[in-house]
């Protein structure tokens, strides 16, 4: 009886699963968001094609990504977003290039941007992506190589990227406010203690603890190792941190072959720009309707965003077999993390140590 009913919830949690990846939600998003949020990252791409520089044209691209935290709300609010998130992606990403200068540092300081990151975003209630991108800078910050003297040129560049992803944000507010009315400017909810201290805090040490592994590992350009830990760690219950972590993992095995199949076509610069532009169009239209297909194309995306400048230097096979490696190890990093974040008897443990930690003068209940 006994096995009859362990065979039982295993057939459950299997159809659970299914009905999981199966799953397609409903989402009034219209075309012309993904279509805007492509321009704003392609049109740097192909500025810096057309002046024979696409890496200056893939770092002002990534300053582009801000153009996604734009909210759907009145026209002062969202720019006012808009531009506090270009500040702060353009910090996270400074921060993530000087911590490359001196690698011993490179987790402490990934530890720091992604508690703080994550608790403004908490704090301020920043909807989704959260403090996805700002850590995804970060990252690549770490893994590029640079000297001293490039970092004010490269941050320049990321804060042009940025700059035109607001004027783009605003062009576009002006033309969908006439026949879209936005929403209401949402009322902060009073913070928690756990929710802005405790959770920012288990999430940046774990965020820190992938990287720490993937150094150990001696993975190269590891970058998307803490951004698949975050993307997974974020989920509101445990249940939705094991989905999350499934959906990437699968959506990722098959992005590979995407990516694989792409990169045996001869891309050169033109290419490489259109397909991102591509790619960045199909993620925002699918990723609100089914993670695990939006993740078949983030793959082929992050790929060509971390390696547009150097491809062809070396074999995609091994290129792919890395960012596996780096994906899978992300997603074990954050379903830990997850565990831990949700259980009652480590919150209590770490959550009351944090407690005495902080200043008398901190009201969060």
């Amino acid at each position: 009886m006994n096995e009859l009913g362990k065979w039982e919830r295993f057939q459950a949690f299997l159809r659970d699963e299914i009905r999981s990846l199966t799953t397609v939600n409903e989402s009034d998003r219209k075309w012309h968001l993904p279509f805007t949020a492509a321009l704003a990252t392609g049109l740097p791409l192909l500025i810096g094609a057309y002046f024979d520089h696409l890496n200056y044209g893939v770092v002002s691209s990534l300053g582009g990504l801000v153009f996604l935290y734009m909210p759907p709300t009145p026209l002062y609010h969202r720019m006012v977003a808009l531009m506090a998130c270009a500040f702060g992606m353009t910090a996270c990403y400074a921060l993530g290039l000087m911590s490359h200068l001196l690698e011993p540092t490179m987790m402490l300081v990934l530890i720091f941007i992604s508690i703080l990151v994550t608790m403004i975003c908490r704090f301020y209630g920043v909807g989704p992506p959260g403090s996805l991108f700002f850590i995804m800078a970060a990252s690549i910050g770490a893994y590029s190589p640079v000297e001293l003297m490039q970092l004010p040129l490269l941050v320049g560049l990321f804060i042009m990227g940025s700059l035109l992803a607001c004027m783009i944000g605003f062009i576009y507010s002006l033309c969908i406010l006439r026949i879209q009315k936005p929403l209401n400017v949402p009322t902060l909810i009073p913070p928690s203690f756990d929710f802005v201290v405790y959770e920012s805090v288990v999430i940046g040490v774990f965020v820190g603890i992938s990287l720490a592994a993937a150094q150990v590992l001696n993975l190269q350009k590891a970058y998307w190792v803490p951004v698949s830990c975050l993307a997974v760690i974020q989920g509101a219950t445990l249940r939705a941190v094991w989905s999350k972590q499934l959906h990437r993992i699968l959506g990722t095995v098959i992005g590979l072959l995407v990516s694989f199949g792409l990169l045996l076509f001869p891309l050169d610069q033109w290419s490489i720009c259109l397909a991102m532009m591509i790619l960045t169009f199909i993620v925002e239209s699918a990723i609100v309707r089914h993670y695990a297909f939006a993740a078949i194309f983030i793959t082929p995306l992050t790929i060509l965003l971390g390696e547009a400048a150097t491809l062809g230097q070396s074999s995609a096979s091994a290129l792919i077999q890395a960012r596996f490696l780096d994906t899978v190890l992300g997603c074990l990093v954050g379903l830990m993390g997850g565990v831990c974040l949700h259980s009652p008897r480590f919150r209590l443990v770490v959550g009351g140590l944090l407690r005495r930690l902080m200043p008398n003068h901190w009201t969060l209940n």
